[in-house]
């Protein structure tokens, strides 16, 4: 670790772009704590802790939901807008020929862009309503003045987080969004730290224990599939120095899709239980009764943990289909005259990488879901403090992921200085 920080330090551009990250990191983080003017906030903290599910969406934003921020959206609308494109490029041809090519993937970027705005409109006005009707007063009623303001300022800090997102892309340091909430949560643990200490109770040790236990088990499965991967051997025909052929190999990760699939998952399956609170609060007598139907469903901790079981499996099927595409690789072979040993070259090859993808990243995808929901299937044993398990396991499980794509991401830029060196 000490060896990285010292290379690190050592390259002058590796350096700045570090530090041009946190630098951004360190602004979103102040703008989670300017509020919305006009807002009491002084009952927003207790109600968040006790309601699960906002308290998960509060964690994802540092906060900045119950701080009531300019920023308390954080990436969701950007992350509900890449999720509609990607969908869209595997179910459009047009937009599929348009991923394939540089000037359509830039098209396709600027629509996410365009289609966050309403989507962020929409969410920052569902979102103050629903602290309306549920909040227990503490949102009261507001002015036509007030509203314009407070949906105003939601979408411009969503789209200001969405384009420090995109800022810190582009240096390579990490994925933005990733980066964004990894910063939020990391955030929270002096805070939840203080808590436990501030409200400890000897008969929370069980549960402290078996959370901590279940934290260790968790960091080395996560670090052992992270880094598990299969070497797909790879031999050139061309002639090198009178030797035969140079053979390398391809290496197909077990884990290719990273924490997107859960990012995607907890934005789906916080969904319908919001929508069912708001419901609840309806005039309407059937809106009321399918509310409570919803929110009662999502109370059981078996169809909960289902469906995120489900999301976050076919999520990393469908972020792998976007992000690996076997067709190019075999063209790009064929183009430098590499084979596989015993595949023919052409669509053959692609097949072949195809079928190891999909079956190595079944144990993958299985592997994900999982830990996802094991802190859900924990709560029947926790003696209490069942919700912040649940935010624990989620948030560590994206805390650990995060950490490891950033540092292989610095160790690669380290990889390619050291090579121009030579």
């Amino acid at each position: 670790m000490w060896e990285i920080v010292l290379k690190v330090w050592r390259h002058k551009d590796l350096r700045k772009k570090i530090g041009y990250v946190l630098g951004l990191l360190v602004i979103f983080r102040f703008a989670a704590h300017i509020p919305i003017p006009g807002i009491d906030i002084s009952n927003l903290e207790s109600f968040f802790n006790s309601n699960a599910y906002l308290g998960l969406l509060n964690v994802f934003t540092g906060g900045a939901l119950e701080n009531f921020s300019i920023v308390m959206l954080g990436v969701g609308p950007y992350i509900t807008a890449s999720i509609v494109f990607q969908l869209l490029n595997m179910i459009v041809p047009k937009f599929e020929e348009m991923q394939k090519e540089a000037d359509g993937q830039k098209k396709i970027q600027q629509w996410t862009r365009y289609l966050s705005v309403p989507l962020a409109m929409a969410q920052g006005y569902g979102t103050i309503a629903l602290l309306q009707r549920s909040g227990g007063g503490v949102i009261g009623e507001l002015s036509a003045i007030q509203w314009v303001t407070a949906i105003t300022l939601v979408t411009a800090g969503s789209v200001f987080v969405m384009w420090l997102g995109e800022l810190i892309t582009e240096k390579n340091i990490g994925n933005g969004i990733s980066l964004m909430i990894f910063a939020a949560i990391v955030a929270r643990i002096p805070t939840s730290i203080q808590q436990m200490f501030t409200t400890y109770d000897p008969s929370q040790l069980p549960t402290i224990v078996l959370f901590a236990a279940f934290a260790l088990i968790m960091i080395y499965g996560i670090v052992f599939v992270t880094e598990g991967q299969r070497n797909i051997p790879i031999a050139t025909a061309r002639q090198s120095r009178g030797q035969a052929g140079v053979q390398t190999h391809l290496p197909i990760r077990v884990n290719q899709a990273g924490v997107i699939p859960i990012i995607f998952a907890v934005s789906l399956v916080l969904f319908p239980p919001i929508i069912g609170q708001f419901m609840t609060t309806s005039a309407i007598g059937w809106a009321s009764t399918v509310g409570y139907f919803i929110v009662d469903a999502f109370n059981n901790q078996f169809i909960y943990g289902g469906l995120y079981f489900t999301f976050v499996f076919i999520f990393t099927y469908f972020y792998t289909a976007v992000i690996f595409k076997p067709e190019q690789i075999a063209e790009n072979l064929q183009k430098r005259g590499s084979f596989i040993p015993g595949v023919r070259p052409g669509k053959p090859t692609s097949d072949y990488l195809n079928y190891i993808s999909n079956h190595i990243l079944l144990f993958g995808a299985i592997f994900l879901g999982v830990v996802a929901v094991l802190p859900v299937a924990l709560q029947a044993f926790a003696v209490g403090g069942a919700n912040s398990m649940v935010i624990g396991g989620t948030s560590l499980l994206i805390v650990v992921s995060v950490a490891i794509e950033t540092v292989k991401q610095i160790q690669a830029q380290l990889q390619v200085r050291d090579y121009e060196r030579f």
